[in-house]
């Protein structure tokens, strides 16, 4: 294979367990993409449906299709495994449940190509269900990260949530490597990837109006079963990153909100060595000694000069009310704030 050719060449790569309901659809709109120079790599991770017989219909069909069985366990063996069989110079995911819009693989090659290395293409997605109407929650996540993608400002908000939806992103194989690739065992992996993209500062290319993802949402996702995907997971994964790329000892340190969450981040800072000051204006909690740490008013907060603030308050209507009173004190433009919610 040249180097012209393999840089024209994307890998896709689908981790695949007990999607036999699925897998037909997601695999018929990768074969109709209006961009044909690909290669699908499908790892079956010990399905016990019928998902490696159709997968094997599927290969004994199209010679661009490569099905393996997973050695290990799990989506990350299943995505070394499939990475390492890759031929492509351009690297993209995609779910065994999900479905591609005919334009999606034309799109963000386009926009790969014209930026180069060093950049992530990305696209709007849309959650759907054939049984039931889709709940609220997956509607605004969609619709919060398709506002990001729009100015590819997706770092911004990295706290908050995943802010690269794991099945619509597109990168070279060369700054994937840069990253670590699939080499991390840190779970959820798609949260982690994306932290270690922001950390090498790759460039989120702002998204085309064009809905590329088709993101299908049912009872048996992983995301809804396995433990890997736990709110304590994620908690965990933002502070370890907090500490590595963003927290600047320098500046004082303020956790604001004394829920579950802020408890749990509380203890994470606690267990690093961290110091901070912790306050709430949930009156309840004030003066209370949690952990060690006395939690103090919000309105000590303007005797705190040039602070980071972990903030964790997710109503969005406190959240204004923060923002409005941090505002009205932060006059010389030395705070910074990260939503953890």
């Amino acid at each position: 294979m040249t180097t012209r050719s393999k840089k024209q060449i994307i890998s896709i790569l689908v981790p695949c367990k007990n999607a036999s309901l699925f897998i037909d659809e997601c695999i018929s709109s990768i074969t109709k993409q209006t961009y044909t120079l690909w290669e699908l790599i499908i790892v079956d991770d010990h399905s016990s449906d019928q998902s490696w017989i159709k997968l094997q219909n599927w290969a004994d069909k199209h010679p661009n299709i490569q099905i393996l069985q997973n050695k290990g366990t799990g989506i990350i063996n299943a995505l070394r495994l499939a990475y390492k069989h890759s031929n492509g110079n351009i690297i993209t995911r995609m779910d065994a449940d999900d479905i591609m819009p005919p334009e999606k693989l034309s799109t963000m090659m386009n926009q790969l190509q014209r930026e180069g290395p060093g950049n992530i293409a990305t696209g709007k997605v849309k959650y759907f269900r054939n049984d039931q109407a889709l709940g609220d929650g997956y509607i605004r996540y969609a619709q919060w990260l398709n506002s990001l993608s729009e100015t590819g400002c997706n770092y911004r908000e990295i706290y908050k949530e995943c802010v690269i939806p794991s099945p619509c992103w597109m990168i070279y194989r060369e700054d994937l490597d840069l990253i670590g690739a699939f080499q991390s065992n840190t779970y959820p992996e798609d949260y982690d990837l994306v932290f270690r993209m922001y950390k090498q500062k790759l460039n989120v290319i702002p998204s085309t109006n064009k809905t590329l993802h088709l993101w299908r949402d049912h009872s048996n996702r992983a995301s809804r079963n396995d433990d890997n995907y736990k709110d304590n997971r994620f908690i965990e994964l933002k502070v370890k990153y907090f500490l590595e790329i963003d927290y600047n000892p320098s500046k004082p340190l303020v956790l604001w909100g004394a829920g579950t969450k802020a408890k749990r981040i509380a203890k994470h800072l606690i267990a690093a060595q961290i110091n901070f000051k912790w306050i709430t204006d949930n009156e309840k909690k004030i003066g209370h000694n949690i952990y060690g740490i006395i939690v103090s008013s919000t309105s000590s907060l303007s005797s705190i000069e040039n602070a980071q603030m972990i903030l964790t308050v997710a109503n969005a209507e406190q959240q204004a009310d923060i923002n409005n009173h941090i505002k009205s004190i932060n006059t010389s433009g030395g705070y910074q704030s990260f939503w953890f919610c």
